[in-house]
């Protein structure tokens, strides 16, 4: 009698049952390129992921926002100061490290022009990473990068609403998603027809301005309010508050990752670790060293009273976003209310 109970048991679990929890990953930008290059060349794009590949490893999706073509031709686009461009083959790299999404939706992807875009879309999926964000044309720039793991469905979607607007993709011309909400509400509505999870991924904000500005949080959470699950910035390169939202977690600014540069003003960064499991299950801060002077191009896990001080600093940026962050059992979790991990 037992055994006949037992199996009527498990005929009424409902199919969503059997979905197992899911690790997201989550870095700001990348950019194999700039100040970075001989090192990049000397020692090679694995390089500048030595010391995160473990922890990034233990993502079932690994996310970042690649800030360059990966490209060897094209027409660089001389109308604004910094333009950046990496060899193809930091896509093998890339993928070693982890990463399985790339979000393209930003103000240098189209450096060297839709030749450039092209090529990186090619070096992308010859190594098989998801990318969103750009394409040789509007639609396909709004696509969702889709995958299913672990009988969990993801979508991917990413936008820019940075300038120049002339990498804006049209009906027939490559570029990004523009991020206008009329766009990624309807984007995430169709996604949200076929994904138990959807991943929205904008670029936006002030450089440097670690409070993010008004649109921001406007466009974060309308696309929680439209079905966005997470929602995951960048641009600012340095990092901004964390907002729990509706049953959904936004990541104002996660600050740069990999980033060719030597600007004192982008010192401490982080990992974001989001269990899924139906919905949001725990938010985890992983604190990174991305200060090139000190480190060399190759960010570091922040320990001891480093990596406290950044989560501190986490914590007053999200003062007022609907969260607390408290170090459990040595990690740093967000919390949606004194004693309740976010969002369950």
């Amino acid at each position: 009698m037992k055994r006949i109970i037992t199996l009527l048991m498990l005929l009424c679990i409902p199919a969503v049952a059997w979905a197992e929890t899911l690790v997201i990953h989550a870095v700001g930008d990348i950019m194999l390129a700039g100040s970075g290059e001989k090192t990049y060349r000397k020692l090679g794009y694995d390089y500048p992921f030595f010391a995160t590949r473990e922890t990034l490893q233990q993502g079932d999706i690994v996310i970042g926002n690649l800030e360059s073509p990966l490209a060897s031709s094209g027409v660089e686009f001389t109308d604004k100061k910094f333009r950046f461009k990496t060899e193809p083959k930091a896509a093998a790299a890339l993928k070693s490290a982890g990463f399985t999404h790339l979000s393209l939706a930003n103000n240098h992807i189209l450096d060297f022009g839709a030749e450039g875009l092209k090529e990186t879309l090619a070096a992308l999926d010859a190594n098989s990473i998801i990318y969103s964000g750009a394409g040789m044309n509007l639609a396909s720039a709004r696509t969702a990068g889709m995958i299913e793991l672990k009988g969990v469905k993801v979508a991917f979607l990413s936008y820019s609403l940075t300038y120049p607007e002339e990498f804006f993709a049209g009906a027939e011309k490559a570029g990004t998603a523009p991020g206008y909400a009329s766009f990624f509400t309807a984007d995430i509505t169709e996604a949200k027809k076929e994904a138990d999870c959807v991943i929205v991924s904008f670029h936006w904000g002030g450089e440097g301005e670690d409070t993010p500005k008004p649109y921001q949080v406007a466009a974060a959470r309308k696309a929680i309010d439209a079905g966005a699950n997470i929602v995951i910035g960048h641009h600012p390169h340095v990092l901004q508050g964390i907002e729990t939202y509706n049953n959904g977690v936004i990541f104002y600014s996660l600050g740069n990752f990999a980033f060719g540069s030597t600007s004192s003003t982008a010192a401490v960064s982080m990992i974001a670790r989001i269990t899924f499991d139906g919905g949001i299950k725990e938010v985890e801060v992983i604190p990174l060293n991305v200060r090139n002077a000190q480190v060399r191009f190759q960010p570091r896990l922040l320990k001891g009273a480093a990596a406290e001080k950044a989560v501190k600093k986490v914590g007053q940026l999200s003062s007022g976003l609907n969260n607390s962050l408290a170090a459990v059992n040595g990690r740093y979790l967000v919390f949606s209310r004194p004693g309740e991990i976010a969002l369950k």
